[in-house]
């Protein structure tokens, strides 16, 4: 006969097993690390295009669940602007975000993705010929000829660019001769070219120039970065349309012994990342773009199309420039020679399957007369 002692006890016993069975049945969820990354863009912090950067790196921080987290600089927190690549080459930077034009010192080739007409593509186009045209293996090929250890992801079509800003508008080509003018990559060698004596400014830099009268003129990019960086503060006259930077995006950059080091899976959330980005991008210009554009035109810029003269001298020039760099540069002619190819296929496709738009558009907005 058992007493009861005895029956409390094995009672005792079988729960504490069922508790340690039940323990041991959940299992152990580790605690990851997380791996900060710090980033440094080339804008200066109330610039849209820090905006965007800081929208890529919230989508992986996102989509990495706390693995990963990337903090983006502004332009001088840690290196100058243009110092961006040699810093993530390094490593004392992890990464950036930028333009290719910026690089065009180390190799003139490196500026053909975004200046100059790219052979009559648009800037999503010259985005279709990297990926799918061959143009990534050649950035690759050019950056491993510098030395450069950096990991490239092109994205972000912009839309096209203005020439520029102007204490007077210019109305004929004669008008660019002696100007003293802003702008960077191959264009910096068309507007030599066609006479204006050109200074490579960073972003932060164009407006402070322009209000001290060291420039005459100045091109940056967009409606809602040049009203922020305060262009209509010093000058009232924007000359749209131009095709000195027509076909531009935007680069992150990582440096390759850091992205390496990451798991598979986060590095395939950068990569889906920037592509999901350049998407969101392109969107947000529109719109952001659109409504500054209204706004600078309710302020009294005054808003002129640049004519027709002044941009068959862009291509002219063009020309010129491109035949002595391909000279000078085997890698610029490959370049060159690949975008070509794409574009006269790419080209001759979307120029006979895009209907014209402005028909529509006049059709439905056009002031009647």
């Amino acid at each position: 006969m058992t007493d009861k002692k005895t029956v409390t006890s094995r009672r005792g016993m079988l729960k504490g097993a069922a508790v340690a069975a039940g323990a041991m049945s959940v299992p152990m969820i580790a605690t990851a690390q997380t791996t900060t990354l710090r980033f440094q863009s080339t804008w200066p912090a109330k610039d849209i295009f820090h905006e965007y950067a800081g929208d890529f790196a919230k989508k992986v921080n996102d989509m990495a669940g706390g693995r990963l987290k990337i903090e983006v600089l502004p332009a001088g927190s840690v290196v100058p602007a243009f110092q961006l690549l040699d810093a993530v080459a390094k490593g004392t930077l992890d990464g950036g975000h930028g333009v290719v034009a910026y690089w065009y010192g180390k190799n003139s080739a490196l500026a053909l993705w975004g200046s100059g007409p790219g052979y009559g593509m648009d800037a999503n186009m010259v985005l279709a010929w990297h990926k799918y045209g061959g143009g990534k293996a050649l950035m690759e090929e050019i950056y491993k000829s510098l030395n450069l250890d950096v990991v490239s992801y092109l994205y972000g079509p912009m839309p096209c660019q203005p020439l520029g800003w102007f204490k007077k508008p210019v109305s004929k080509v004669t008008d660019m001769k002696g100007l003293k003018f802003r702008t960077v990559g191959l264009a910096v060698d068309v507007f030599t070219d066609m006479g204006t004596a050109v200074n490579p400014l960073p972003g932060g830099e164009i407006v402070p120039a322009l209000d001290r009268g060291l420039i005459d003129a100045a091109e940056f990019n967009n409606a809602s970065s040049d009203r922020v960086l305060g262009f209509p503060d010093v000058a009232k006259n924007c000359m749209l349309q131009s095709f000195h930077q027509s076909g531009e995006q935007f680069e992150i950059l990582f440096n390759k012994t850091k992205l390496n080091a990451l798991p598979a899976e986060l590095k395939s959330i950068i990569e889906y990342a920037s592509e999901a980005s350049s998407a969101d991008m392109s969107w947000k210009a529109i719109d952001r773009n659109s409504q500054d554009y209204e706004a600078l035109k309710k302020g009294g810029v005054k808003f002129y199309k640049t004519p027709d003269p002044i941009l068959r001298a862009q291509l002219a020039s063009w020309d010129k420039t491109i035949a002595k760099k391909a000279a000078e540069n085997p890698l610029f002619k490959k370049v060159l020679d690949s975008q070509k190819a794409f574009a006269q296929r790419a080209g001759q496709w979307q120029n006979d399957y895009t209907v014209d738009f402005k028909m529509a558009f006049n059709h439905y907005f056009a002031k009647k007369s």
